[in-house]
């Protein structure tokens, strides 16, 4: 698991320009308006020596009686909780405030590393008035500009040299992984609980864990596979992580170890914004999807509640077409047993080699039937495709012009090759290499 880091602060001290420029893109609002970020903003970074994710959060206000203000609170509380490093930011120019001093009295509570920041420092004279943070009794500030990159490289030394290395262990490489994801009160846990019992399974918890980083294996058709820890089996004990927002961040740990994704929808509440968040990041990783529809003995059906409910997903989840959709019951079982089916599938599907005469046979004829359009008035001319690598199925195709390539045509190839080698429940990527003939 990749380890992650929080930003958390008083709303408009800079801390989503700190998430940009760790991103090293444009990716979250940046306003002067205090309160912009309501919701956490995340990121998987892999341009640094080591990997991480960046959590990005709304104001923190020690004490508010606005609703919205309190919620932004909570939502900051469980980016703390869930963090290996947290990042606290402070307004150099605005200076030390109660509600600063307030925001340190509780991360120093906090049992993991925390970075002081006092952003905003952009010259000698700030530099100079910084030294006023010291007053919060720590004994390290890294005073930085997040938006003229002053100080950020430093502070961003100190803290990949700290991060723990994600580990993978390699003992089960060739035991399919399956990450349980969704909103809270989707039915996760029962369908959980469903996967590990229906087949007389023998559950065996990684020793020396605690109860909510455990994961969990089973065996079914005498096959084993590998659950990995979502919010169904964390402890009972975490009653803040029903929050409904923060059922993204718990995605991205379940995620980013998995080979196949179980998106679990409820069929009461149909498809949500919250749905589009987790299954948009699952596909972003280049895991294989399936959408479970749960809860789906609660509606009453006629001969076109399920053709409805499909188009729905469909039209929500554009980016996902491939995936495949079953509707189940958690609570009493209903078609439960079909999704260990559908996983093998997906999974043969996502580890799946094509050779590369056969790829070429299928790439000639996609690109004889349907030309490239031209680019900067120059045709597009495409020499050989291979495939370089599964999980997701990768493939490099060479072409004068790899710039030149419209999304839609990129679409148009990926869709040819999903059709001929059945690549269900599955990403795949096309990677466009310049060569000459």
């Amino acid at each position: 698991m990749k380890p992650i880091v929080a930003i958390v602060g008083r709303p408009n001290v800079g801390k989503s320009t700190l998430f940009n420029r760790l991103v090293g893109s444009r990716k979250a609002i940046v306003d002067d308006m205090p309160g912009v970020t309501r919701d956490r903003n995340y990121a998987s970074i892999d341009r640094y020596e080591v990997p991480f994710i960046l959590v990005d959060t709304g104001g923190f206000e020690p004490e508010t009686a606005d609703r919205m203000l309190q919620q932004m609170r909570e939502q900051s509380r469980l980016a703390m909780e869930e963090a290996d490093v947290i990042l606290f930011v402070m307004d150099g120019r605005e200076g030390l405030t109660p509600a600063d001093r307030e925001v340190a009295e509780m991360l120093r509570r906090v049992e993991k590393p925390v970075f002081y920041l006092v952003n905003k420092v952009d010259g000698e004279k700030l530099e100079m008035l910084s030294s006023d943070f010291y007053a919060l009794g720590v004994d390290r500030l890294h005073t930085i500009s997040a938006e003229h990159n002053r100080g950020v490289g430093d502070m961003l030394d100190e803290l990949i040299a700290i991060l723990p290395h994600s580990v993978q262990d390699g003992t089960d490489q060739d035991v399919p992984r399956i990450a349980v994801v969704g909103r809270p009160n989707v039915g996760k846990s029962s369908l959980v609980n469903r996967l590990l019992g229906f087949e007389r399974v023998v559950a065996n918890p990684t020793p020396g864990t605690t109860r909510d980083s455990i994961d969990t294996y089973f065996t079914c058709n005498r096959k084993r596979y590998q659950l990995i820890d979502t919010a169904g089996i964390r402890r009972k004990g975490k009653t803040t992580q029903k929050l409904e927002k923060y059922s993204v961040v718990d995605a991205l740990r379940s995620i980013e170890r998995s080979d196949v994704v179980l998106i679990v929808l409820n069929a009461e509440d149909g498809v949500t914004e919250q749905d589009s968040k987790i299954a948009g990041y699952a596909y972003e990783a280049g895991r294989g999807c399936i959408f479970v529809v749960n809860k789906w003995d609660a509606l009453e059906k006629n001969n076109a509640t399920t053709g409805k409910f499909v188009e729905r997903i469909r039209t929500e989840f554009k980016y996902l077409p491939f995936a495949p959709i079953i509707f189940v019951s958690a609570k009493s079982g209903q078609r439960v047993t079909k999704i260990i089916p559908e996983v093998d599938k997906v999974m043969a599907q996502y580890a799946r080699r094509v050779t590369t005469s056969e790829l070429n046979r299928v790439f000639s004829e996609a690109t004889e039937t349907k030309h490239a359009p031209l680019s900067q008035g120059r045709r597009v001319k495409f020499y050989y495709a291979t495939q370089v690598s599964i999980k997701p199925p990768t493939f490099v195709i060479f072409t004068n012009s790899p710039e030149g390539i419209h999304f839609s045509y990129e679409r148009y190839l990926a869709n040819r090759f999903r059709e001929a080698f059945g690549f269900e429940g599955t990403p795949i990527r096309l990677l466009f290499r310049g060569r000459e003939r």
